[in-house]
């Protein structure tokens, strides 16, 4: 079912440079379109058929879908879906320190430490704190607190994949988690920057909802941006 959802998805993808709309799996509901930097477009929906509490999100940039993701009340990675090719990622049953986003709330930090896996074979662990920083930033109207964060993702044999840090912002209501300006080591020490930050919040009915065009940064080279996808894509918007 879950790779049906993912060619589903194909199915709506614009051609390269082409304005579209997306519509979401049959069962499914928009609610959220988030325009941000990075030359991307985020639709966010939620289907009947899932645990209440749990939403998706679709990632577009200026050659179509490149990433879905689906995560539970607590902000935790459920799968993912990278489309070229599709390979689906999940979280591993019986994580260590699972990632909750009522812990953040309540404390001002959570730390969190599980395993993910890959349908072609490739395992991962991943270790990291989100800590409130007190700070709360508005964009487009809509207030958000500000986050610090850090995790690392390893193999088995616990060699770096890649490490991420930086700030990101949350909305308590909608349980979500949305990037700010970070960097990220793929694993050769090198810290590199990136920063996608969201411009335009848009509401079901208001003009570019449910968009797959990105509109922000789109002439810029972003070798750099898609990397760290694979882990944040699942709850945080990077």
């Amino acid at each position: 079912m879950r790779l049906a959802l993912a060619l589903s998805l194909l199915l709506v993808a614009p051609l390269p440079a082409a304005a579209g709309s997306f519509n979401p799996p049959e069962g499914c509901t928009g609610w959220l379109t988030v325009q941000a930097r990075a030359c991307r477009v985020s639709n966010f929906y939620k289907c009947a058929h899932d645990a209440p509490g749990d939403q998706w999100r679709a990632d577009f940039d200026q050659e179509g879908l490149f990433f879905a993701s689906r995560i539970d009340a607590e902000g935790q990675w459920v799968e993912s879906f990278d489309m070229n090719p599709v390979t689906r990622q999940t979280l591993d049953a019986g994580a260590s320190d699972p990632a909750s986003f009522s812990e953040l709330l309540a404390s001002g930090v959570d730390t969190f430490e599980f395993s993910l896996s890959k349908d072609n074979g490739q395992r991962s662990n991943v270790r990291g704190f989100d800590r409130l920083t007190g700070r709360t930033v508005t964009i487009d109207g809509v207030a958000l607190q500000e986050t610090q964060f850090e995790f690392t993702e390893t193999d088995p044999a616990d060699s770096i994949l890649r490490r991420t840090r930086g700030r990101e912002y949350i909305h308590a209501d909608w349980r979500l988690f949305f990037a700010g300006p970070s960097e990220w080591d793929g694993g050769s020490g090198e810290w590199l920057p990136v920063d996608g930050s969201p411009v335009q919040f848009i509401n079901p009915g208001e003009p570019g909802f449910f968009s797959t065009e990105p509109l922000y940064e789109c002439d810029a080279v972003l070798s750099s941006y898609r990397p760290v996808k694979a882990i944040q894509g699942g709850r945080h918007v990077d």
